[in-house]
């Protein structure tokens, strides 16, 4: 295996680069180009050729988003109770036999490297290797075709994007914003927030009240957007609350065990102490609930009202560095890790 197919995987980093093969008189003259040109340095023992192509590993480089490491399908489910339960059955897409798929579409090869994935040289590799899964069923062989539109294709677990109609962005949305589309009492609302030109019927994913800032996905996969506000799903979400200070031992743990709502016991699956400065109190907290303003309400049954509130992740998608009010598109890795997330 090449040094690009070991370091083709969507968990692994940037690609090392390895100097081209060169070296020879004859020879070398006839493939380097005109006699006296720079030679290319001799290759060391050892050194493997470096592919050719847009990138010699899966999802790598700044491009494709960040590196998210590995996809984690693990997550357990919980019933009302508190206990554990099966995950919901996923719908199943129908397995396309060797003939169909060798006599309609494109070459699996050059939709995986179209898509971002890598050279088709390594995707080539990939396949071989038995790293590349269509609509479940693993495919080694080179020809296999494929329809972008309707399979699903996976590499190394990580879901690959070839529905190019399809669009997944992130917004930091500002306090003040309205979670809507549009707003009929002409407050600042998200479309407000997006350029000329962006995809018609997109729409947000799940809401933020008016007073809480931070992440809010938009997309126009309502599949991917259904799964992701769906409670059976329990996807993570990380919010930053600051309140006023001190706070005591146990208001941490108080959470985690849970606290007792109108609508039921509430609770946080972690609880971490940021920060502490005289008069305020800086902590993250992360919980699966999607009931409506729940952080709020569980730090108010606890006595200490939110003064400020971010939401700064969901599931493997964070906002970094994004600045507040901007909008991003999700690298290739990110839309990978987000729909692994929900069985996708």
């Amino acid at each position: 295996m090449t040094q690009a197919g070991r370091q083709g995987s969507p968990n692994g980093g940037h690609p090392r680069r390895n100097g081209s093969s060169g070296a020879g008189s004859r020879g070398g003259a006839a493939r380097g180009g005109a006699k006296g040109a720079p030679k290319s340095p001799a290759r060391k023992r050892g050194d493997r050729p470096q592919a050719k192509g847009s990138g010699a590993a899966p999802f790598a480089g700044e491009r494709f988003g960040k590196n998210l490491g590995p996809v984690r399908r693990d997550k357990p489910q919980r019933d009302s109770a508190g206990g554990r339960k099966s995950p919901t059955p996923l719908p199943q897409h129908t397995p396309r036999s060797r003939a169909e798929m060798s006599e309609e579409g494109v070459r699996l090869q050059k939709v995986m490297a179209n898509a971002g994935v890598a050279s088709r040289r390594v995707c080539e590799e990939l396949i071989a290797e038995g790293r590349v899964e269509v609509n479940g069923q693993i495919v080694t062989e080179l020809g296999s075709r494929v329809n972008p539109e309707t399979d699903v294709i996976h590499v190394d677990g990580v879901r690959v994007q070839t529905n190019e109609h399809l669009v997944y962005m992130a917004f930091n949305k500002p306090r003040g914003v309205v979670s809507t589309m549009d707003d009929p009492e002409g407050r600042p609302c998200i479309s407000d927030y997006l350029r000329p030109g962006s995809p018609e019927r997109l729409f947000h994913v799940g809401r933020l009240d008016t007073n809480t800032e931070g992440l809010l996905p938009l997309t126009n996969d309502g599949e991917l957007a259904n799964r992701l506000t769906h409670p059976s799903y329990e996807v993570p979400k990380t919010y930053v609350v600051q309140v006023r200070g001190p706070m005591p031992q146990g208001v941490g743990a108080q959470l985690r065990r849970g606290v007792e709502l109108e609508d039921g016991l509430a609770k946080v699956d972690s609880f971490r102490l940021v920060d502490s400065t005289p008069g305020f109190v800086l902590c993250e907290v992360v919980l699966h609930s999607g009931k409506n303003r729940i952080v709020r309400r569980m730090f108010d049954a606890v006595g200490f009202p939110v003064q400020r509130l971010v939401r700064a992740k969901i599931g493997p998608i964070g906002l970094g560095d994004q600045k507040q009010g901007t909008v991003r598109r999700l690298g290739k890795q990110e839309i990978g890790h987000l729909m692994a997330a929900v069985g996708l």
